[in-house]
């Protein structure tokens, strides 16, 4: 009798602690699905990249690490959350600045920001990204735009894009019933230039223009900047390159009426030659501290330049809104 009943009773003892084993992992999902930590085929799940809270969080971390780095010209400070053409041309500033200055910056002046929007997009897969829209007490009365984007949750948020734009040019966002906005792929083909296609495109117009742009001070505007760049006796060319991966893929968000705000990058060098018997005018001081070799008939620039333009739905012509860029490097001969 003792023998059967010991046989009875551990098919259910087994199968209680297989019970109890699965309700304590159904809790566990539960409970992490409750705090928003849900990682399992994450690459899949259509999530929001990050919250409301966590967004701020990043935005004052970005802060105050580059504001340090700003002191010190020291870009080691700030390098964990910066990333593709906002980490080109800030380590390039402060490479310059350290260079004519070793001690740090003696006119260092804190950047605060005030009145900022988080625009998070809600989608599957890496990287999950987000904009903060701010006001920052420098560039006058213009908006900051800043992109951060990681790939896993084990690393930081980083800046890749910042740009600033007139308050009026910032568009108003699609988002669903929770305030989630829509991540625009780049391969849409719903808009009049797909993403991914944008940053090729805007080399073609740069050299050749075209009607795939309207008309601006970042278009035809600064077409017209560079004819003029060539005078007697110092002839410039220029030579511009599309920048697409990894940390330099575009990123576009859905804007009201069906359009999307995009950020890209574009790579571009500029040549200074002076005519025989003369000499490249004298660069300044941060221009030579990333100059290599002797300026003596030519000069050679490198610069990385991020955009955000507003490309429409169907057709129509792509706005650049707001373009900042970096001397990188330089080259003298």
């Amino acid at each position: 009798m003792t023998h059967l009943t010991t046989r009875d009773r551990g098919p259910r003892r087994l199968r209680r602690r297989d019970r109890n084993a699965l309700l304590a992992v159904s809790l566990t999902a539960l409970s992490l699905t409750a705090s928003g930590c849900v990682v399992v085929h994450g690459e899949r799940e259509v999530l929001p990249a990050t919250t409301r809270a966590e967004a701020a969080k990043a935005l004052e971390q970005f802060t105050d690490a580059y504001n340090k780095a700003d002191q010190a010209y020291d870009s080691s400070l700030d390098a964990d959350r910066t990333t593709g053409a906002l980490a080109d041309i800030d380590a390039a500033r402060l490479k310059a600045g350290h260079v004519n200055s070793p001690g740090g910056n003696s006119g260092h002046s804190a950047l605060e920001f005030d009145d900022v929007t988080y625009t998070i997009p809600k989608k599957a897969g890496w990287p999950r990204w987000f904009v903060a829209d701010a006001h920052g007490n420098k560039g006058g009365d213009d908006r900051w735009l800043l992109v951060f984007t990681r790939d896993s949750l084990s690393e930081p948020f980083q800046v890749a894009y910042l740009t600033l734009v007139a308050p009026d040019d910032v568009p108003k966002f699609r988002t669903d019933k929770d305030g989630w906005a829509e991540a625009v792929p780049a391969n849409s083909a719903e808009l009049a230039v797909s993403p991914g296609s944008l940053s090729q495109d805007y080399v073609t117009y740069l050299k050749s223009g075209g009607q795939v742009f309207a008309a601006g001070a970042h278009t035809s505007g600064w077409r017209s900047d560079r004819r003029k760049s060539t005078k007697p006796g110092l002839a410039t060319q220029y030579l511009d390159e599309a920048l697409t991966g990894g940390d330099y893929a575009p990123l576009a968000l859905r804007t009201t009426d069906g359009g999307a705000l995009v950020f890209f990058t574009t790579r571009y060098y500029a040549k200074q030659t002076a005519a025989a018997g003369t000499s490249v005018p004298t660069p300044n001081q941060d221009v030579k501290a990333l100059t290599k070799g002797e300026i003596k008939q030519s000069l050679t620039m490198e610069f990385v330049s991020n955009q955000v333009a507003l490309d429409p739905a169907g057709t129509g012509k792509v706005s650049v809104l707001g373009r900042i860029q970096g001397l990188t490097s330089a080259e003298g001969s």
